[in-house]
């Protein structure tokens, strides 16, 4: 069983309300072998929202702070904890999450300054899997 990113199914919970639709990833569901989820949504976040990235301070603490300068980090941290548990719940031992994003990115995110640098990094939902033990990959890496 997978968790995927819902935006990848199709589902319009990205931050600009719109989706990344994956074909690959509609058709995992469709087969029943993944589930989708917004760790954004699930951590009480609006849709449409402001964008975040992960901002990391000169203690290497990570926040997630908004375009607006607003910490969102209780709620991006919340999201990838019920991530996790409904990940535990159906017994999945892969993710395929959206790259680049502060909650789901995986290998590189945006740099925290809002001018469309990456860096190398994960967002918090994919970290938290990759801890407990469920590999991460991004739609990019798919067919890899």
């Amino acid at each position: 069983m997978y968790i995927v990113s819902a935006c990848l199914a199709g589902i319009n919970c990205r931050y600009d309300a719109k989706n990344s639709e994956n074909q690959f990833i509609v058709d995992l569901i469709k087969q029943g072998k993944a589930i989708p989820v917004c760790p954004e949504q699930l951590g009480g976040l609006d849709t449409p929202r402001i964008s975040c990235e992960i901002v990391t301070d000169e203690k290497g603490n990570k926040k997630v702070i908004s375009k607006q300068g607003k910490d969102c980090t209780k709620e991006f941290t919340e999201g990838a904890e019920k991530t996790l548990q409904i990940a535990k719940i159906v017994g999945a031992k892969k993710a395929i999450l959206k790259a680049k994003s502060p909650s789901c990115g995986c290998d590189l995110i945006y740099d925290g300054t809002f001018s469309g640098k990456l860096i190398e990094g994960n967002g918090l939902t994919a970290q938290l899997l990759l801890d407990n033990g469920i590999e991460v990959i991004t739609e990019k890496d798919i067919h890899k």
